[in-house]
């Protein structure tokens, strides 16, 4: 058999009662992605290029978070429910010939050899290929009944099996690959169980073997199979999947000291040689360099750092730092901060909307927000960029080279020019010109006697 334009069906039209949730079941997450795109990031990995999702309860939720990866099949409850009806409903979508994934959308831990497994068994000649596991308590789940040639005759649910078939190890785990003129053959065969009211994809397998079929079962470990119904098993499988994780960037050069305190997103890319200590949480797209030092208690989403950065006890939101630069304890980057080289972000510092230039060193308790900070500039302690007026947000720039003094408020919108000095304690609020000295505080005046005849009088 010549190997076809292969397309997949994914199920998503289930209500998700046991999650007990106002999100449906396949948009909850594991390490951070939702149920659903890992389905379709899977079968997408195989050359499919837009799956099938069916959908029914809360279908707006799932194709606005799917828009554009996918096309979609609306379940009607009037044609029938179950996973056979579901299929039928994407009959209309799908091609003429070829291959045919159908899987379920909350089950994240198949993996893509599964997939390669299932194909290649069609395409030696197999009419279906079932991905199986083995348990030690195949309990809930249906069995795999084969012939003497080792062949799938039947996949048997939990309910309705005999004693001898609940003796049965080898279960379903409702990932398959058919062909699409057989898959044609045999969805409008599929018969109604008259106990749930629903038509079950599982008799597929029968019909076809009873067509003279090949049904062939390829399995799997039994983790990979994990399906999620409520908050405990969305739990069980964060668990397994964040291993998968961690053990990944491991084996890709990376240390992480205490895989059993550390969070890794699916998405998150690490260099060779970071290390990663307890407590941190990289989250979304985040994307670390190289020689990288994360210490312990950091939260990184959707962050971007070069080679050689180094973060201690600090959140990065949404923003860029690049190579050489440290960052904490206690520092706070908000999204659009972008951070050049070799600059030092210290304790308490918090920066928001801004670009620091390649060596400026802002050491401790000071905030940045919204303005743009040339090269080589230090920040003294208890710097404060003054952004908003109350209604709008401006920005102040601060050219190369530049001096800000401890306590310094820089009311925006304001420039201080190339080499500026600013003294301690000053409130700017206007443009400070290059290599100027700006000082913006009343002179000292002291007051001989005062504190004593403040007590005579009884005022203190």
């Amino acid at each position: 058999m010549k190997d076809k334009m292969e397309t997949a069906v994914i199920l998503a039209a289930g209500q998700g009662t046991r999650m007990k949730s106002k999100t449906h079941k396949v948009l909850h997450t594991v390490c951070g992605k939702a149920l659903i795109d890992y389905a379709v990031e899977l079968v997408q990995g195989v050359g499919v290029e837009k799956p099938i999702v069916v959908v029914g309860h809360g279908a707006e939720a799932v194709k606005a978070h799917l828009q554009g990866r996918a096309l979609f099949a609306q379940q009607d409850p009037a044609k029938g429910w179950g996973t056979g009806a579901a299929v039928r409903a994407a009959a209309q979508l799908l091609p003429e010939q070829g291959l045919a994934f159908l899987m379920v959308g909350d089950a994240p831990l198949f993996r893509a050899e599964s997939l390669a497994a299932l194909k290649q068994a069609v395409l030696e000649g197999a009419g279906c290929a079932a991905l199986t596991a083995v348990m030690d308590d195949p309990f809930g789940y249906g069995r795999i009944v084969k012939n003497d040639e080792g062949f799938v005759i039947d996949s048997v649910e939990e309910a309705e099996a005999t004693p001898e078939q609940k003796a049965i190890r080898e279960v379903n785990v409702s990932l398959y690959c058919v062909r699409l003129e057989l898959l044609r053959k045999v969805l409008p065969l599929l018969p109604l169980h008259e106990k749930k009211g629903e038509y079950y994809l599982t008799d597929m397998l029968p019909l076809l073997a009873g067509m003279g079929e090949k049904v062939v079962a390829v399995q799997c470990a039994p983790e990979d199979s994990f399906g999620i119904n409520d908050r405990v098993q969305l739990a069980q499988a964060e668990k397994i999947m964040r291993g998968r994780i961690l053990k990944r960037h491991m084996l890709s050069g990376v240390t992480i000291v205490d895989p059993d305190s550390t969070y890794i997103d699916a998405d998150v890319t690490i260099g060779q040689d970071s290390v990663v200590y307890p407590g941190c949480t990289l989250q979304g797209n985040t994307r670390i360099g190289e020689d990288c030092l994360l210490l312990p208690n950091c939260r990184l989403k959707d962050a971007a750092l070069g080679n050689g950065v180094t973060v201690e006890s600090s959140t990065l939101l949404s923003c860029q730092v690049q190579d050489g630069t440290t960052v904490g304890p206690n520092a706070y980057l908000r999204p659009g901060t972008c951070v050049g080289k070799g600059c030092r972000v210290g304790d308490f510092v918090e920066l928001k909307n801004s670009n620091i230039g390649d060596g400026t060193k802002i050491s401790h308790l000071t905030y940045v927000g919204d303005s743009d900070l040339g090269k080589n500039i230090n920040l003294g302690c208890g710097v404060v960029f003054v952004n908003y007026d109350g209604k709008e947000k401006h920005r102040c720039v601060v050219e190369d080279d530049a001096f800000i003094g401890c306590n310094v408020n820089l009311v925006a919108p304001v420039h201080v020019g190339k080499g500026a000095y600013i003294a301690a304690g000053s409130t700017i609020v206007s443009d400070v010109e290059p290599l100027a000295l700006s000082i913006a505080r009343q002179r000292q005046r002291d007051i001989p006697g005062w504190v004593q005849a403040r007590k005579d009088a009884g005022k203190l």
